[in-house]
């Protein structure tokens, strides 16, 4: 059976989470998550999406805030977050097996959804949907999510897919993956390519995802070693190695 994963992301976390304790929507507060006692240039762990949509960047300092923006400062509080997370956590394992869920980070974890579409007659992005609004409905917080085909994919379609669609879901296989993304700038944005990577890349005439695969495998080598490995698979959107985190 064709694998079929999510990687789910809870949107500017830290943020929604003072948005949910305060009874606020993130999309429509001006709250920042940072600790005053530090000054202005104290850096802000998270802002809500409505400040997002004002052009202030997620990790800005409070100095860089545009004067005459009025906000909400909550002082930082992981040991909260952390029970949220733990929250969410157990809301997917009403659905799936914990042995299909991968916790990445404090707010985004990867589900292997494979055997469960058919026990639940649900799509993929049906089932994606469900999981979300049951996020939403215990916690009020906004979820986004990638589909695809190997962990990678999964995550490209949540990291640059998902952000440009209405219902906060991004999908991608290998095929969609070379059509839509093989020639997307810049080629930082996806998933383990550094800035640091890309500049090497460039000196190889590489601009994007597609250059990569027009560059000999042994040029690549010599270049990475063996992380040129992930490189080359990443650039045809095919499964590595995290695929055997499951």
């Amino acid at each position: 059976m064709k694998k079929v994963y999510l990687c789910i992301d809870l949107k500017t976390f830290f943020a929604s989470v003072e948005c949910s304790e305060r009874h606020l929507d993130p999309f429509k507060t001006n709250l920042v998550v940072a600790d005053p006692t530090r000054g202005n240039g104290a850096l802000c762990l998270a802002i809500t999406p409505q400040m997002k949509s004002m052009g202030i960047h997620n990790r800005c300092r409070i100095f860089e805030i545009p004067k005459g923006v009025e906000y909400i400062t909550a002082m930082p509080r992981m040991h909260l977050y952390m029970e949220y997370s733990a929250r969410i956590y157990r809301i997917y394992c009403r659905y799936v097996s914990p042995d299909d869920i991968h916790v990445y980070s404090i707010d985004e974890c990867f589900i292997d959804i494979t055997s469960y579409m058919h026990l639940y007659h649900k799509s993929a992005k049906e089932f994606a949907k469900m999981l979300m609004q049951a996020v939403f409905a215990d916690t009020h917080i906004t979820a986004t999510c990638g589909i695809g085909t190997n962990l990678y994919l999964a995550k490209v379609a949540l990291d640059i897919i998902s952000k440009h669609t209405k219902e906060n879901i991004g999908i991608l296989d290998e095929e969609r993956y070379q059509k839509y993304l093989w020639h997307h700038l810049s080629i930082s944005d996806f998933w383990h390519m550094g800035s640091g990577t890309a500049n090497r890349l460039l000196k190889l005439g590489a601009v994007d995802m597609h250059g990569i695969t027009q560059i000999p495998e042994e040029i690549l080598y010599k270049e990475f070693g063996i992380n040129a490995e992930y490189i080359i698979d990443h650039a045809w959107g095919e499964r590595t190695c995290y695929d055997c985190l499951y």
